[in-house]
C-alpha cells in the first residue's frame, strides 16, 4: 500500500452535507472528549482492528482530540483520526458497512484534513491507502512516488 498526498488549500465544502445528514439521519459529527475514550477505543477495536484502536488511544493523547466521530443518539458511526501515528498523517479512518454510502466518511475525511489545515499545514499525508481511488475522487489525493515502504511497512499486528 502506497501513501497519498493532498493539498489542504483545496478542500471540498462539505456544510450542506453535514447539514443535511444532520436534519434528515440525525448523525452529527464532533470531536469525542475525554471521558468518551475507552468507549471510542473499545468500538473501534470491536469494529475495525486493535492497531486502529491504538492509533485512536493516541489521538486522546492531544487537546482537543486529533479524532473525528460520527454519532446518532448514543452510537457511533463512524471515526476518523489524524495526527495519532505521525505528524500530518490522517488516518486510520472507518464507517460501519451498513451507514457507507451516505457520505459519512467524506464528512469525517474532510473535517479531519481542515483540522490539520487548521493546524498550519498546507499539504496532509495519507498513510498506508487502501481505496486510493476514494481518495482521488473526495480530496484530489496523489499517490507519493515510491512510497510503498513507509512507517507502516514492519507493523506488528494484533493477532485476531
Amino acid at each position: 500500500m502506497q501513501d497519498m498526498l493532498v493539498r489542504l488549500l483545496d478542500l471540498p465544502n462539505i456544510s450542506k452535507e453535514e447539514n443535511t445528514l444532520l436534519e434528515k439521519e440525525g448523525i452529527i459529527f464532533r470531536r469525542p472528549i475525554a471521558p468518551e475514550k475507552s468507549l471510542v477505543v473499545h468500538w473501534i477495536d470491536m469494529h475495525f482492528s486493535k492497531n486502529w484502536a491504538d492509533e485512536a488511544e493516541a489521538a486522546f493523547s492531544a487537546l482537543p482530540v486529533n479524532c473525528f466521530i460520527a454519532q446518532k443518539g448514543q452510537k457511533i458511526l463512524g471515526f476518523a483520526c489524524f495526527e495519532s501515528t505521525a505528524k500530518n498523517f490522517f488516518g486510520p479512518t472507518g464507517v460501519l458497512q451498513n451507514e457507507r454510502g451516505k457520505g459519512v466518511g467524506k464528512i469525517l475525511l474532510v473535517k479531519s484534513l481542515l483540522s490539520l489545515r487548521d493546524m498550519g499545514y498546507a499539504y496532509a499525508i495519507i498513510g498506508g491507502v487502501g481505496p486510493a481511488a476514494y481518495y482521488q475522487q473526495i480530496v484530489d489525493a496523489k499517490i507519493i512516488e515510491k512510497s510503498e515502504k513507509s512507517i507502516y511497512q514492519n507493523l506488528l499486528k494484533q493477532p485476531k
